[in-house]
C-alpha cells in the first residue's frame, strides 16, 4: 500500500493542472445541493463520497480527496478495510469507520446479488458509476447457472497494454464463487465505445480460456456515462 503522501487524486485536476474546489462549481452542481434538486442517483460516486466526508482537508478539497478514496476502494475490491483507507492523507480512523460502516450498511440493505440478467441493459446498472474513472477498469461479474449476478469485481486498472491481462487474473474468483459464466465489461474514458483491436484480442483470449475451464463468456460490454457496445449484440461472441 502507497505511503500518506504518495496517493494523489486523478479526479477532479483541470487542464492547467489546478484541482477545482466546491466553492468553483455552480451552486445547483455542489454535491449537497444537487442530491436535493436532482436527487441521489443523480450524483457520481465522488460526489456521493463527498457527501459522506463533509470536508475535505488544508490544501486539498472534498471532491478530491474523494478522488483519492475512490482509487484505493477500486484497488481493493469496493470494500477497503479501515486501514486501507487511513493510508490515505487526511483519513484518520473516524471517516475511514464512516466510510467503511456505510458500504456494509448498503451491502446488506441492496445487494445485487441475485440479479437475472437478460441482456446488457441489465449489467449498466451494476457498472455505469464506473464510467467517469479517468483510467480503465476492468470489471467480472460472474454469474450462477440461472444468470443470477454472484459478484461484480474490479480485475486490472489504467493497464496500457491489455494483452498483459492474463485469463487466470479474470477467472481466480470466477472459480471460487462456482460459476457458470462470467461478463466482462471495461469504461472507455475517451467517451468513445468502439472497442479496439486489443479489446477484441482480449474478448477471443477470455472467451477460449473460458471454455477449457468451463466458465462461458456471454458478453464483454464497453460502456461509457452515455453509450456501451456489446460484443454480445455485434456477434462477436
Amino acid at each position: 500500500m502507497p505511503g500518506k503522501n504518495k496517493i494523489t487524486s486523478l479526479y477532479l485536476r483541470e487542464k492547467n493542472g489546478n484541482a477545482k474546489r466546491i466553492t468553483d462549481l455552480p451552486e445547483n452542481e455542489r454535491p449537497r445541493e444537487k442530491i436535493r434538486i436532482k436527487g441521489p442517483h443523480a450524483l457520481s460516486d465522488r460526489e456521493l463520497l463527498a457527501i459522506l466526508l463533509g470536508k475535505g482537508r488544508k490544501g486539498q478539497d472534498v471532491l478530491s480527496l474523494a478522488g483519492d478514496i475512490l482509487e484505493v476502494m477500486d484497488r481493493n475490491g469496493g470494500f477497503p478495510r479501515p486501514e486501507a483507507l487511513e493510508e490515505i492523507k487526511g483519513i484518520g480512523i473516524a471517516k475511514a469507520s464512516i466510510i467503511v460502516a456505510a458500504l456494509e450498511f448498503a451491502r446488506r440493505r441492496i445487494r445485487p446479488e441475485g440479479t437475472k440478467i437478460t441482456s446488457p441493459t441489465d449489467v449498466l446498472p451494476l457498472i455505469r458509476h464506473y464510467a467517469d474513472r479517468k483510467q480503465e477498469h476492468l470489471l467480472c461479474i460472474s454469474l450462477n447457472g440461472a444468470n443470477e449476478v454472484i459478484a461484480t469485481r474490479v480485475i486490472t486498472i489504467g493497464l496500457l497494454n491489455r494483452t498483459q491481462i492474463h485469463p487466470r487474473e479474470v477467472f481466480a474468483d470466477a472459480i471460487t464463487d462456482r460459476a457458470a459464466s462470467i461478463i466482462l465489461a471495461h469504461n472507455h474514458p475517451s467517451g468513445n465505445v468502439s472497442p479496439s483491436k486489443e479489446d477484441e484480442a482480449v474478448t477471443r483470449r477470455i472467451k477460449e480460456s473460458g471454455e477449457v475451464l468451463g466458465v462461458q463468456l456471454l458478453d464483454h460490454l464497453v460502456f461509457t456515462l452515455r453509450d456501451y457496445y456489446s460484443f454480445k449484440e455485434h456477434g462477436q461472441i
